[in-house]
């Protein structure tokens, strides 16, 4: 497994097990170094933008003194929402490799298949957006499928 998703899977496995919402850790590197971490906070915070890649894109930016992330790579367990996708592009990272597919994300409970039918474009990106380590992060979603834990 890629170290980054692996740090990304452990980011989320800590959200989780305190219940602070979904399976989702994202860690952000730039020249090989983690800048930003994140595992979604909705459920903690009462605040449904505290996405895993929302708050990897806040961790780093206040790191890194800057909402420029140019030439930073975002890790993320699952395929972005159109709003994490979007900050993403606005943060001008680099890349964003994800472990599980939209598809994957509605399997455990999450509506980003509406919203990405909605607004699509994905197409457009090229290969902007690349799937790692799908098996690993399909074991994650599945240990949260697998615990008590609400439903949001």
């Amino acid at each position: 497994m890629n170290k980054y998703m692996q740090m990304a899977v452990e980011e989320a496995r800590e959200g989780i097990s305190q219940g602070h919402g979904g399976p989702f850790g994202s860690v952000i590197v730039k020249d090989g170094k983690v800048v930003g971490r994140g595992h979604n906070r909705v459920l903690k915070n009462n605040d449904p933008t505290c996405h895993g890649e929302m708050e990897a894109i806040r961790d780093a930016s206040a790191r890194l003194g800057t909402y420029d992330l140019s030439g930073c790579d975002l890790y993320t367990t699952g395929e972005p929402c159109q709003m994490c996708l979007c900050a993403t592009l606005w943060a001008n990272i680099s890349k964003v490799y994800y472990g599980c597919t939209i598809a994957d994300n509605g399997r455990i409970g999450f509506r980003d298949d509406k919203f990405d039918g909605l607004f699509a474009g994905r197409d457009k990106l090229g290969d902007y957006l690349t799937e790692l380590d799908r098996a690993e992060c399909l074991q994650l979603f599945d240990e949260y499928l697998n615990m008590q834990h609400k439903i949001y």
